[in-house]
């Protein structure tokens, strides 16, 4: 019955006004939107204060953004009116549960199940690098509205604060330490989980102010990341649509580029290396160009007739002499095994830091000649970068 409609918008309405509304889930949509799934909204502490922050799911993307309570209302009700058939509100003085059929709609009045102060929690105990109250997380999903990890997202948690873990050290080892601002670049930031976490580790761990930018291919996941920059207060945090050739990098002190595919590491190392970065951190992957090209030597021929071998040598060479022209420039390295992505094996995460050290890329550059000729490579993309550069110069 309309009547019931009604009810539930009046509760909703008055829930908002009192301060009272937790949690609002639209859902069995029918409306006509064929990528529209659920909406969900639910109260949230931002830098400026409590907001409802409203979740549209579609198909292939989410689109969230944040309202102050007086907004929060129409946008509420209209999404309701859309073609949602199911509605679920959660208030501190009840449940109600509303169902919308075609000729009557019925709504059902509960006892309350949630509690405002399990959304609000803010001096929860924290004992990992990352702060699971962090608003980014729960915009992402990481998290629940009461900063609990979700079960799903459990690999991707330890992944957050192991990176953040490694980066810091990073920083405290280099010449930006004790710097006030500077910069960083994320080149293939996706949903930006890393990115958002690094800045907040910097912001509100170390007091410090960096500039921090998101680069990424995917339209829908650079408006998705500003749209929670923007709702969660991160002033300098933001992201551009582009790859790592197309967007212009001038300065970057710290350059990240946990997803760039063959050659792709390869391009952000040499932007790296060309602009000075600080500190660099790449996972490389899919080593086309070697691995395509590489013969074994006679002593080792027998043994890399295996496929599996052949790769893993592939991949050995190729970091092992992008590690060699890093410290050519003048940085100290670091390889080792590190997960980019739940969705990826583990990879190799190779690591710089400027040392300040004289250039010695001469003595370096011939040593790396010899490996290439000896695996009969004939181009590696990093070393003739670095040396017609060079030779331009």
């Amino acid at each position: 019955m309309a009547e019931d409609i009604q009810k539930f918008i009046d509760e909703l309405t008055g829930s908002l006004a009192s301060g009272d509304f937790i949690k609002l889930t639209l859902s069995n949509y029918k409306g006509t939107s064929d990528q529209l799934q659920k909406i969900l909204a639910r109260m949230v502490e931002t830098k400026r204060g409590k907001r409802v922050l409203v979740r549209i799911k579609f198909t292939n993307k989410e689109v969230t953004k944040n309202f102050e309570t007086a907004e929060a209302v129409p946008v509420l009700i209209d999404h309701l009116r859309s073609g949602c058939r199911s509605a679920h509100l959660f208030t501190a003085k009840n449940d109600i549960q509303l169902t919308i059929g075609k000729r009557n709609s019925r709504a059902r009045v509960g006892r309350p199940t949630l509690l405002p102060s399990s959304y609000l929690v803010h001096d929860r105990p924290k004992t990992t690098i990352v702060n699971p109250d962090a608003y980014y997380l729960k915009a992402l999903g990481i998290t629940t509205d009461s900063g609990e990890v979700r079960a799903q997202n459990k690999d991707k948690w330890k992944q957050i604060n192991k990176f953040v873990e490694i980066v810091d050290g990073l920083y405290e080892r280099s010449s930006l330490r004790g710097r006030s601002d500077f910069t960083v670049v994320d080149m293939g930031s996706g949903k930006g989980y890393l990115t958002f976490a690094l800045y907040d580790h910097f912001r509100n761990r170390k007091g410090v102010r960096p500039t921090i930018t998101g680069i990424e291919t995917r339209q829908d996941l650079t408006d998705l990341c500003n749209e929670v920059a923007e709702a969660g207060g991160y002033d300098g945090l933001s992201f551009v649509q582009g790859t790592i050739n197309d967007v212009s990098v001038n300065n970057a002190d710290i350059l990240i580029a946990l997803h760039a595919c063959d050659t792709a590491t390869d391009d952000a190392l040499f932007k790296a290396i060309t602009i000075g970065s600080e500190i660099i951190v790449v996972a490389p992957c899919c080593h086309h160009e070697v691995k395509q090209q590489m013969k074994a030597p006679a002593l080792f021929n027998e043994m890399l007739k295996h496929g599996v071998l052949h790769e893993r040598t592939a991949e050995t060479v190729t970091d092992g002499v992008r590690s060699m022209l890093l410290e050519s420039r003048g940085y100290k390295t670091k390889l080792f095994e590190f997960v980019s992505s739940e969705h990826t094996p583990k990879n190799n995460l190779l690591v710089a830091v400027n040392s300040g050290r004289t250039n010695v890329y001469e003595s370096i550059e011939r040593q790396v000649a010899t490996i290439l000729e000896e695996f009969g490579i004939t181009h590696q993309r990093l070393f003739d970068r670095l040396r017609f550069s060079a030779q331009a110069q």
